[in-house]
């Protein structure tokens, strides 16, 4: 059995003092009048989000509430995995793995916890990279490789059977694991999984659905955040490790989903996602997951086997004629409020419905 360490985050205080001389420090950059979103992140936004993370953001109070989920670090083909583990008061729950995406971190779990935790025994790491699992070390680091590594962290826990759950790149990672050991993931639930591509024949399709497999288009348009992370990853982490004010721009304008969603998070939840990559250096590390997964963006040729579920919700660009030709579709949630980070804005809903889909395959 390889060893299993007790992980306590505990940020030095000389790192804080550092963070708000940076942002006191920061270069502004001009603007375009009038400009609003369509050039990116307006000015306007990361000065007040900046001046909130120097003097108003507590991170010693989101450390503290972190904290209160058991955490654990250890090593699995070369690289430090960093998970937290809620057991479940049930001895005989359902072993769940959670898988955030990007820009995200363990931490959008944090608010699902209490919910899941009563049901299931949860395994929330942190994707090698990203935060307390990071930097990597060596390339390779994609979505198959880490989905092999999440299945070790199970077998490491003695979880033989177990299901998954995911959103962004979470949702490919979770699906990958289901098809690394089909015998083992009882279920995949899935949220913010992209199914439709812009070549897809949409007749048949309701409007409804049309405008949603739409999105994807409109994301191009925005995605030139992808290209750079997926071809000059080294290029840009000098800036992320570097600037808290550029860090902050370049995960605000996704967690803003481009200026179409600006208010969909809470300040507090988007500073603290970015404290733990900016305290960890691991900015830079995490954008790499874009380039080491691009051979794993095509789909399967034909759907796996374990019972997928999904939770869409607004902003989603998911299509079930779609994700029938990739997954074994058996059962699909739609709902009016939420988005892309479900975890963290509509967290009850999302729960109950993880609960609802490995309920009925109890």
């Amino acid at each position: 059995m390889k060893d299993i360490d007790a992980f306590v985050i505990d940020i030095p205080r000389e790192q804080l003092d550092d963070l708000r001389d940076r942002l006191a420090r920061t270069r502004w950059p001009d603007e375009l009048e009038g400009a609003g979103w369509s050039y990116g992140v307006p000015l306007e936004a990361v000065r007040e989000l900046s001046a909130y993370w120097r003097d108003g953001y507590s991170w010693r109070a989101h450390e503290a509430r972190l904290n209160a989920l058991p955490q654990y670090t250890t090593e699995i083909d070369g690289q430090r995995v960093h998970f937290a583990h809620v057991r479940s008061a049930r001895p005989d729950a359902l072993p769940l793995l959670l898988t955030h995406g990007w820009p995200s971190t363990f931490a959008d779990f944090s608010r699902v916890a209490g919910e899941l935790g009563r049901d299931f025994h949860l395994v929330i790491p942190s994707i090698p990279g990203f935060a307390f699992s990071g930097p990597t070390r060596e390339p390779g680091w994609g979505v198959r490789r880490i989905a092999a590594a999440w299945a070790e962290l199970m077998s490491r826990l003695g979880y033989d059977r177990f299901g998954v759950q995911g959103g962004d790149f979470g949702s490919l990672i979770s699906a990958a694991v289901a098809r690394r050991a089909p015998g083992r993931v009882a279920g995949v639930h899935l949220n913010a999984s992209v199914t439709a591509f812009p070549t897809d024949d949409m007749s048949g399709l309701t409007e409804e659905e049309k405008a949603r497999a739409g999105g994807v288009a409109e994301w191009e348009e925005v995605s030139g955040y992808a290209v750079i992370q997926g071809t000059r990853p080294q290029t840009l982490a000098y800036a992320l490790a570097d600037s808290p004010a550029g860090q902050l721009a370049w995960h605000l304008d996704a967690f803003a989903s481009w200026g179409e969603d600006a208010g969909g998070l809470s300040p507090d939840d988007v500073l603290t996602n970015v404290s733990l990559l900016w305290f960890t250096g691991t900015a830079g590390s995490a954008g790499r997951l874009y380039k080491e997964s691009a051979p794993d963006w095509a789909p399967p040729a034909e759907p796996g086997p374990t019972p997928t579920g999904f939770a869409v919700f607004p902003g989603d660009t998911t299509v079930r004629r779609y994700a029938e030709q990739v997954h074994n579709v058996v059962h699909w949630s739609e709902f009016a409020q939420g988005g892309h980070y479900a975890a963290l804005q509509a967290p009850s809903s999302l729960a109950a419905d993880v609960r609802a889909f490995f309920s009925a395959l109890a």
